[in-house]
């Protein structure tokens, strides 16, 4: 199956899925989501794109999905460590050879369900990646780190244990969380909402971020939200609450990265040796 032929039956039938019934999945629709859950694994399709104009956010992509959830009936399945019920498979760590031909380590009990992509070269410790997901090469997802349905995750990125990465399906063309290349996000720090960490930013330990999250740059005094610029070393923070009475919580930028920084998170390099 094609692209554009997928891509016209995923859409045709979320416009009309308010004439469907719930748990009976057309015929001609079934093949397009088996495509799409593939070229999703293979990174070929993705959820949101860079382009030269910023990240654009696939809202076909995000129907097919949405679709695969509302028309495929739940059943049982089993796996090499367990059993469970549900509409998806996981991706399978009974095949040795796809995943040392990528050169990746997964640790169990890891999981990834079908239609997310693990880049070259990367490794998984006991994590969970959910449907959609983008991981790019040479990452480092460490251990009970999450990475939500959409989440898109560049290359040369390390998640601290314990990181929750939202994620997000619906409303269609809702944008998905995006970390950049060479980014490091500290141990139990949350990211949701669509946030845009750029390239070679630092997350300390402990931040929770959000769209609606201050984001303060101690050196400028400027404010932002939605975004952390290239480079910057994040830390937690407060502020003074409007009453004059509470701190409430903000997100602060205390320098941009320098060579101190950058030894001090990077991946280190005897994880990276798969042989």
């Amino acid at each position: 199956m094609q692209e554009h032929e997928a891509r016209q039956l995923i859409v045709h039938y979320w416009n009309h899925r308010e004439n469907l019934t719930s748990g009976t999945l057309p015929v001609e629709l079934d093949p397009a989501l088996d495509w799409l859950l593939r070229e999703l694994e293979d990174g070929t399709v993705r959820v949101a794109n860079p382009s030269a104009d910023g990240w654009i956010t696939n809202g076909w992509v995000q129907s097919g999905i949405l679709l695969l959830f509302q028309f495929r009936n739940s059943r049982s399945m089993t796996g090499p460590l367990q059993s469970w019920y549900d509409k998806i498979q996981l991706q399978s760590f009974g095949e040795p050879d796809y995943w040392s031909r990528r050169r990746c380590r997964v640790v169990p009990p890891a999981t990834i369900r079908e239609g997310a992509h693990i880049g070259e070269r990367t490794i998984l410790m006991p994590c969970y990646v959910n449907i959609g997901a983008y991981i790019g090469d040479d990452c480092l997802i460490d251990t009970w780190a999450t990475i939500g349905s959409g989440a898109q995750v560049g290359n040369r990125v390390h998640i601290s244990g314990g990181v929750g990465i939202g994620g997000v399906l619906e409303p269609v063309q809702t944008e998905p969380v995006i970390i950049e290349d060479d980014c490091f996000i500290g141990a139990r720090s949350e990211i949701a909402e669509g946030m845009m960490i750029h390239r070679g930013a630092v997350l300390a330990m402990g931040l929770f971020l959000g769209k609606s999250t201050r984001i303060v740059d101690r050196q400028s005094g400027a404010v932002s939200y939605g975004h952390i610029p290239e480079d910057a070393v994040v830390v937690p923070g407060t502020y003074p609450g409007s009453d004059g009475r509470y701190a409430l919580q903000c997100a602060v930028i205390v320098k941009r990265v320098d060579a101190r920084t950058r030894e001090r998170v990077g991946l280190n390099a005897i994880l990276r040796d798969i042989e």
